[in-house]
């Protein structure tokens, strides 16, 4: 059986971390990764690191709980925010603002109209 390319760089991938362990020294960290890529079977493979102890199995680190989006508070109930005031107070002028000036006006027309008659009846 020929062993395969993900076969060579897994035993690549663990001389060098071999090494850094204090395990391999650079010479036979050179020596052994250029016969890696050579090697035909998984037997060749096995006796380059034949010497090495398998790093132990570290179990996986627990899943970190997943926190919801921070949502914005609500507006608190019945009270609106200041430029919503203002917003409403324009858009209530504007749509009716004619009406309530032309009323103010013949209120107000009344009420002059009102008086001077009942002063000339008065007077009179």
């Amino acid at each position: 059986m020929r062993a395969s390319d993900a076969d060579r760089e897994l035993v690549v991938e663990i001389l060098p971390a071999a090494f850094v362990q204090g395990r391999l020294t650079i010479d036979e960290l050179r020596l052994r990764a250029g016969r890696a890529p050579a090697s035909r079977t998984p037997a060749e493979l096995a006796v380059m690191i034949a010497d090495i102890p398998a790093p132990p199995l570290k179990a996986p680190p627990a899943p970190r709980p997943v926190r919801a989006a921070a949502k914005p508070p609500p507006p608190p109930v019945g009270r609106m925010p200041a430029g919503a005031k203002a917003a409403v107070w324009a858009a209530f002028l504007t749509y009716y603002g004619g009406f309530l000036v032309l009323f103010l006006l013949a209120f107000t027309g009344l009420t002059v109209t009102i008086g001077t008659t009942a002063d000339k009846k008065a007077a009179g």
